[in-house]
């Protein structure tokens, strides 16, 4: 059974129909717009004051539109449905992380931040002892 079904899965991988696909913008376009959502997933684990709300916004609206685009267009881009899915998800996240920072009382009780520092500032030896 495993073995058939792994057959044609191999088979299909090197139909020509799947090479077509592999070489559209119906494959390409999502695999590009894949950058968004991880970049937001990447930032649910910063600080929520680096979190602007226009464009978290604005990233929604973006991604509740191409969801619909994705569904619609015939043959349907599921590769792109998943990708604007998963980033309205995780803008919505991040959208909930700044409205509790800036309006729900977030940053009262955000411990305060530590002083920056400079990555390639050059540290002090200590003096010598003298002899």
């Amino acid at each position: 059974m495993s073995k058939s079904l792994g057959r044609k899965l191999f088979d299909n991988l090197k139909s020509k129909e799947f090479r077509d696909y592999l070489m559209s913008t119906h494959f390409w376009g999502p695999v590009a717009n894949w950058g968004i959502p991880l970049a937001a997933l990447a930032d649910i684990r910063k600080d929520p004051i680096i979190i602007s709300g226009k464009m978290t916004t604005a990233l929604c609206l973006y991604s509740t539109i191409f969801m619909r685009f994705a569904w619609k267009v015939q043959p349907r881009n599921l590769l792109l449905f998943a990708c604007h899915i998963t980033n309205f998800t995780a803008q919505g996240v991040q959208g909930g992380r700044f409205i509790h920072y800036h309006y729900l009382g977030g940053k009262k009780n955000a411990p305060p931040a530590a002083p920056a520092k400079p990555e390639n500032a050059i540290q002090a030896k200590p003096d010598a002892p003298a002899k």
